[in-house]
């Protein structure tokens, strides 16, 4: 997609916070450049107000060095870096994707990161794609991939962010283009994901990108249902609860 984009599209704004087109592609450089072992850049400029985190920190330092580059330079250097990604990726074995080690969820088999990778990428693509106007994407293994893990945080949200009573239920259904439905049960003090109970507290109806977009702090629940993205059916105060803290990502 990179290839089709006038020079004016780079420089657009997107949903992440502070980042342009171009920072998007820069960011994914960054974190596939460390995958292959290639040095991080100078420290950012401190102080940002939409860095939060020591990873924040390591993300924007990629960022920061490539704002000055010609898109030309970005999009080369991102088509060898992915493409050097890809080659190293096929050519691991099972036991090699079975080792665990270190990833932004904690120590867990490689496999299970790249799969972390799959939903970051699809996240950064979608908020690409939203700038410039150019829709896609929102079906396939890669999107099923990436909703499968933002939904899995529901219970945490629910049980932790949100506490209601117990024997509170919350189904969220994705209505597509990929279909999904979650559900958690607050049983004992922490909500558990089972199958939907057949009267629900609520139920949350939404598409796969208006979760992405809320569990990636895109949009605010407010700004999802004034552009009429999600419905309640059931109790609507605890929908809207759950919906305004949807965001987890880091």
């Amino acid at each position: 997609m990179g290839g089709e984009l006038d020079a004016g599209e780079w420089d657009l704004p997107t949903d992440c916070p502070g980042w342009t087109v171009r920072d998007q592609f820069s960011h994914l450089i960054g974190t596939e450049s460390i995958l292959l072992g290639r040095s991080s850049p100078p420290p950012a400029p401190t102080a940002l107000p939409y860095v939060k985190n020591p990873i924040g920190e390591l993300n924007e330092a990629w960022v920061e060095e490539r704002r000055g580059w010609p898109s030309t330079q970005v999009l080369a250097e991102f088509e060898e870096v992915t493409a050097a990604r890809l080659a190293a990726l096929r050519a691991m074995s099972d036991e090699q994707l079975a080792v665990v080690g270190p990833s932004p969820i904690g120590q867990v088999p490689y496999a299970t990161f790249m799969d972390v990778r799959v939903m970051d990428c699809w996240v950064h693509e979608q908020d690409i794609r939203r700038a410039v106007g150019r829709p896609g994407g929102l079906a396939g293994p890669a999107a099923e991939a990436a909703l499968r893990r933002l939904t899995s945080s529901l219970g945490f949200v629910v049980g932790k962010r949100v506490s209601p009573p117990e024997g509170t239920s919350v189904v969220v259904e994705l209505s597509g283009p990929v279909t999904r439905t979650v559900a958690v049960t607050v049983t004992g003090g922490r909500a558990v994901a089972g199958d939907p109970p057949a009267s629900p507290s609520v139920t949350i109806a939404t598409d796969g990108e208006t979760y992405a977009c809320l569990a990636n702090g895109r949009w605010t629940g407010a700004q999802a249902v004034e552009r009429g993205r999600l419905s309640f059916v059931g109790d609507a105060a605890l929908g809207r609860l759950v919906v305004d803290n949807l965001a987890t990502m880091i």
